[in-house]
């Protein structure tokens, strides 16, 4: 029998660097891309990623988990004939002829530090850490930026208002690529003030589930210890097999 492969295969699988095993009499359309000012001709089809791998470049960086999650290839470029900026994920993102692309290696963006346990769950500790909120334009820019099409300035302006819940809500699939921060003029670090939020909303307006209050005591009373030494004494293939026989969730 075939052995089925496991998700994160099929992921890494899909996403291989694309310079190799690709005969170019199989390619029907080509277009034109430019990386860092220089022309590229790449098959249509493929994710700013993989095209940039055709061309020659290998990501030491800026990669991560190469499927639309970590948000880690963050990418700006503008099109032939279009003077908007526009932002995207290189992974997630196909490319379009007469593209012209800059990769980010980092979101320039700070990142406040804080103990949420000494904090009042009060909008206060949000202009304390990110006073820049009060900055907001309104313009929608970083909605516009998002590539998760979140409604960036909704639980900015949510924020302003100290509603907590709205901005955990509004944020919670945020994936950080600091895409909003870099096009934001009021210079608000759009992510790093909604992890805040959802992370006093975690602690002081979500109520505790049962089910971890659970899991906590079963923790401290020890009933996984043999369990996590077996898992610290096992070989790698010992890890995959664990892995793939795991219990999942029915759908």
């Amino acid at each position: 029998m075939k052995k089925q492969k496991s998700i994160m295969e099929i992921i890494a699988e899909a996403n291989k660097a694309v310079t190799t095993g690709i005969d170019e009499k199989d390619i029907e359309y080509w277009v034109m891309i430019y990386i860092m000012g220089r022309a590229y001709k790449v098959p249509a089809g493929l994710t700013i990623m993989q095209a940039m791998e055709y061309a020659g470049y290998r990501f030491i960086r800026s990669a991560g988990c190469r499927a639309g999650f970590c948000g880690a290839c963050a990418t700006v470029f503008r099109k032939i004939g279009d003077y908007k900026l526009q932002t995207a994920m290189a992974c997630q993102t196909k490319v379009e002829d007469g593209m012209y692309l800059v990769q980010i290696p980092f979101t320039p963006a700070e990142k406040a530090a804080y103990n949420i346990g000494k904090e009042p769950y009060d909008v206060s500790v949000l202009f304390k850490y990110y006073p820049e909120l009060a900055r907001c334009l309104s313009c929608n820019t970083c909605t516009k930026a998002c590539p998760q099409d979140l409604e960036v300035m909704d639980y900015v302006q949510a924020a302003i208002k100290g509603d907590f819940t709205a901005v955990a809500e509004g944020s919670f699939e945020c994936i950080q690529c600091g895409l909003c921060a870099i096009r934001c003029p009021a210079e608000i670090v759009q992510y790093n003030m909604a992890q805040l939020a959802r992370r006093m909303f975690g602690r002081y307006g979500s109520k505790r589930p049962e089910s971890l209050s659970k899991r906590v005591k079963e923790v401290k009373e020890g009933k996984y210890e043999k369990d996590f030494r077996k898992l610290l004494s096992a070989t790698m293939e010992e890890f995959k097999k664990l892995y793939a026989d795991r219990e999942r969730e029915k759908d």
